[in-house]
C-alpha cells in the first residue's frame, strides 16, 4: 500500500483489511489500563476579537472590491457574520476526546474533517494536498508584513509590539491601512490578513501575531490553510480540556457552522445539496437558528447522542475519495502555525456516507507538539514528507453502516474523560428542547402574577394616598374655619370693647353736666 498514491485511490476493502490489522497489532490509543487525568468540566472562555469594524469596512465597500476579494479569497467574509452561541460551544468542549482527538457523544464520534474545512471555506483555487509547513529558517516579521501590505520597513517596525512569546501588528494599524490604502489588491490582502488574525487564528486578542502573517503570506502559493485550522483547533481544545480551564484560540465560527451541518434536526432546518453556485458559509449564516437552549439541556442532548439524531454527511459535501492518513503515519498529522497534532479520519467513515470499521488509532493520545520544543524542526520535516504521500480510499456504501468488528471494538474502547451514556436519563430529544421555552413560560407566568400583584398594590396605596390628602384637606378646612371664627370672635369682642368705652365715656360726660341741686 505505500507510495500506490500517485497510482490510484486504494480500494476500501484493502483498507479495511490494512487497518484492523494495524489495530489488532499495535493497539488502541490508550491501554486498558489507563487512568484519565482530565477535569469532569472544562472551564472555557470563549472571548472573541470584535468584528464590527471589519464588518462596517466590509458593508462601505462597492461591489467591485467585493468581487476581488472573492476571486482571491472566496467565502472568507461570511465568518464574520456567523453567530456564536457560547452556551452551545461549552457544551461542545466537555465531550472533545484528546485520546482520539474526536468529540465522543454517547456512542457517536464526530470530527471536523480536511474534506468538510475545505468545503465550508470553499478553496478551489487552493491545492488540497499543499498543506502549510512552518519553515526551518522563517523570514523577519516586518519582512513579511511588507510583502503583504506594501508598507515600508520603517513603518512596520514602529508599529511591531511584542505580546508574550509572540510579535505582534495591533488591528487598529491595520484598520488604518485598509482604509487608506490606494492599491485595491493589497487592501482586500490587508482585510483577509485581518480575518485570518482575528477570527480564524485569535491567539492575541486586538492584534495579528507573526506566526499568521507566515502562513498568510504562503496562500498566495496554492498553500491549503485548512489542515492549520483544524490543528490549532484540535491543540486548543486539548489544551483546554488538560488544564481544565482556558481561552479558545482556534476558529470557533467555523466549528460552529460544522456541527449545525451535522445536527440540523436540533434547529429543524435543511439544507441544500453542495454545488458549483452554492456556498455553504452563506446559508448557515442566513439560516434561522434557535438561540435559546440552555448549556445544561446543550450537555443532556450531547451526552445521550443517537446515531438516528446525527445528520452523518453534511449536505453540503459531496462524497468521493477519502483522506485517511499520509506517509508512514497511521492517520494524518496536522501541522498548525503554533505545533502539530494528529486526527484519524478513518473514526468517522459514515461522515462520507461510508462503511464503518474499526480505524487504526494507536499513538493518537501522545501525538502533539509545539514549535517551541527542542527537535521540533525535525518532526515538522518529518510531517512535511508524509503530506508528500497522501493516502486515500474510496468510500462502500453498504446496508450496514457498521461492520460488526467495530461494534465489538467501539463497546470496549478506553475514552478519555468525557460525560458518557447515562441510559437513566435518555429522552427523546423533542424533550429536551421543549424544557426551555416551558421553564420560560413558568417564569413569565409567575413575573405577570408578581407584577399583577405589585399593581394592585400600588393601586390601594394610592387610593389610601388619596384618602389622606382629603383627610388633610377636610382638616385644613377646618382650621381655617376656626381661624376665621376665631377672627370673628377676637373682632367682636375688640367692637364691644371699643362700645363699653364709649358708653362709659357718655356716662361721664353726663354726669359732669349735672347741677348742685339735682344732686340733691
Amino acid at each position: 500500500m505505500e507510495n500506490n498514491f500517485f497510482d490510484k485511490v486504494e480500494d476500501n476493502a484493502m483498507v479495511r483489511i490494512w487497518s484492523e490489522k494495524v489495530q489488532l497489532e499495535k493497539g488502541d490509543s490508550l491501554a486498558k489500563d489507563y487512568v484519565s487525568e482530565l477535569w469532569d468540566y472544562t472551564r472555557i472562555s470563549v472571548t472573541q476579537n470584535s468584528l464590527q469594524e471589519l464588518r462596517e469596512i466590509w458593508d462601505k465597500w462597492n461591489d467591485e472590491t467585493k468581487q476581488l476579494f472573492y476571486s482571491n479569497y472566496e467565502d472568507l467574509s461570511y465568518l464574520l457574520d456567523v453567530k456564536v452561541d457560547e452556551r452551545l460551544f461549552r457544551a461542545l468542549v466537555q465531550y472533545w476526546n484528546p485520546a482520539y482527538s474526536c468529540f465522543t457523544f454517547g456512542k457517536v464520534d464526530l470530527v471536523p474533517t480536511v474534506e468538510e474545512y475545505t468545503a465550508l471555506l470553499y478553496c478551489p483555487r487552493l491545492q488540497v494536498d499543499k498543506a502549510y509547513s512552518r519553515a526551518a529558517y522563517v523570514s523577519a516579521f516586518w519582512k513579511k508584513l511588507m510583502h503583504i501590505t506594501g508598507m515600508s520597513e520603517q513603518r512596520i517596525t514602529a508599529r511591531v509590539k511584542q505580546k508574550g512569546v509572540c510579535k505582534c501588528i495591533p488591528w487598529k494599524n491595520l484598520w488604518d491601512l485598509i482604509l487608506a490604502h490606494a492599491n485595491g489588491k493589497k487592501k482586500v490582502d490587508v482585510f483577509s490578513l485581518s480575518i485570518y488574525g482575528l477570527v480564524i487564528f485569535p491567539r492575541a486578542l486586538g492584534h495579528v501575531d507573526e506566526a499568521v502573517s507566515d502562513l498568510f503570506d504562503r496562500l498566495s502559493k496554492g498553500v491549503t490553510p485548512v489542515p492549520a485550522i483544524l490543528a490549532e483547533t484540535f491543540r486548543s481544545l486539548k489544551a483546554c480540556r488538560r488544564a481544565g480551564e482556558g481561552r479558545f484560540i482556534g476558529c470557533v465560527q467555523l466549528l460552529i457552522a460544522w456541527f449545525h451541518s451535522h445536527f440540523w434536526n436540533v434547529d429543524k432546518v435543511s439544507y441544500r445539496v453542495c454545488s458549483r453556485h452554492y456556498f455553504p458559509l452563506k446559508e448557515i449564516v442566513a439560516t434561522p437558528r434557535r438561540d435559546d437552549i440552555s448549556e445544561e439541556n446543550w450537555t443532556a442532548i450531547l451526552q445521550n447522542l443517537q446515531d438516528d439524531d446525527v445528520e452523518w454527511r453534511a449536505p453540503w459535501l459531496i462524497p468521493n475519495e477519502i483522506l485517511y492518513r499520509c506517509g508512514s503515519f497511521d492517520w494524518v498529522p496536522l501541522l498548525g502555525i503554533g505545533g502539530a497534532v494528529g486526527y484519524a479520519p478513518l473514526l468517522v467513515l459514515r461522515k462520507y456516507n461510508s462503511r464503518q470499521f474499526v480505524p487504526a488509532t494507536q499513538s493518537l493520545a501522545q501525538y502533539e507538539f509545539s514549535y517551541r520544543e527542542e527537535n521540533y524542526k525535525r518532526r515538522v520535516k518529518e510531517i512535511s514528507q508524509a503530506w508528500n504521500q497522501v493516502h486515500r480510499m474510496k468510500r462502500l456504501t453498504v446496508g450496514s453502516m457498521t461492520t460488526p468488528k467495530y461494534g465489538e471494538w467501539r463497546s470496549k474502547r478506553i475514552n478519555d474523560n468525557i460525560p458518557e451514556l447515562n441510559l437513566e436519563r435518555v429522552r427523546p430529544m423533542e424533550e429536551y428542547l421543549q424544557v426551555i421555552p416551558l421553564e420560560l413560560e413558568i417564569i413569565k407566568q409567575d413575573f405577570e402574577k408578581r407584577n399583577s400583584e405589585l399593581e394592585k398594590k400600588i393601586e390601594r396605596l394610592e387610593e389610601e394616598k388619596m384618602h389622606l390628602r382629603l383627610d388633610v384637606d377636610v382638616q385644613k378646612l377646618e382650621a381655617e374655619k376656626l381661624k376665621k371664627g376665631n377672627n370673628k370672635v377676637e373682632e367682636d369682642l375688640d367692637s364691644l370693647k371699643t362700645d363699653y368705652k364709649k358708653l362709659r365715656v357718655s356716662i361721664r360726660t353726663a354726669e359732669l353736666g349735672k347741677t348742685s341741686e339735682q344732686w340733691r
